[in-house]
């Protein structure tokens, strides 16, 4: 049986750098919603178009349009020994279609993995985030530095801090955030699968907890 593990969290709660370790680890293939938009978009792709037609009106792109590329993606050859998602599910309804679209293959959502922090925490690290203009890998000015001042390691693109970041956006979108999360915190915990971590410890404490995790799941199928 393939692994599926879904890791989700708020902003600021280092949720990439954790999704970056573990994807080398457990050798699955990182699947970012993020990433995916970004990808159909600069593509122009026929699910980019229909995106791009509610992010230019400043509208949420509706779950089906989200749930298309997710299900595309699960077609290419890296995903059949399963993927670590990051970023969806964010609403019960694309929840309740990954569990469609794994169980029309046979397969199951092992462990989903929520890392959580106190809010002044998130607004502090979010304060000292970087991101790379062009492919929109996260650094850190306290802990994660690109090696060569503002360059991405991933693709040499130009790292920045965005200047539109004040405490009061970051409190902003994290109470949204956590807003919409909670009725899928209560989704995953009625189905047994939800295992909180706190994301307030160091880099690698959190890790440990969640190979823990992971390994708890292997052991109970």
């Amino acid at each position: 049986m393939a692994d599926y593990y879904l890791l989700f969290g708020p902003p600021g709660v280092g949720k990439g750098t954790q999704a970056d370790r573990l994807e080398k680890t457990l050798d699955l293939a990182h699947v970012a919603t993020g990433d995916l938009f970004r990808e159909h978009l600069k593509k122009n792709t026929p699910l980019g178009q229909l995106a791009r037609s509610y992010i230019d009106r400043g509208a949420l792109v509706p779950d089906d349009v989200t749930i298309g590329m997710v299900a595309e993606r699960m077609t290419d050859p890296d995903t059949q020994k399963g993927m670590l998602l990051d970023g969806f599910p964010r609403t019960v309804a694309q929840a309740d279609a990954l569990s469609k679209m794994l169980a029309d293959r046979g397969q199951k959502i092992q462990r989903v993995l929520f890392i959580t922090a106190p809010k002044e925490v998130l607004i502090e690290r979010l304060g000292n985030r970087m991101t790379c203009s062009n492919c929109g890998t996260i650094y850190n000015t306290q802990t994660q530095l690109p090696k060569s001042d503002r360059v991405c390691d991933v693709c040499g693109g130009e790292v920045i801090q965005r200047t539109d970041d004040t405490p009061d956006t970051q409190r902003k979108r994290i109470e949204v955030y956590l807003e919409q999360t909670i009725p899928l915190v209560d989704y995953f915990k009625q189905r047994g699968l939800l295992t909180t971590i706190q994301g307030e410890q160091s880099i690698d404490r959190v890790y440990e907890n969640l190979l823990h995790a992971i390994e708890a799941a292997k052991k109970t199928g």
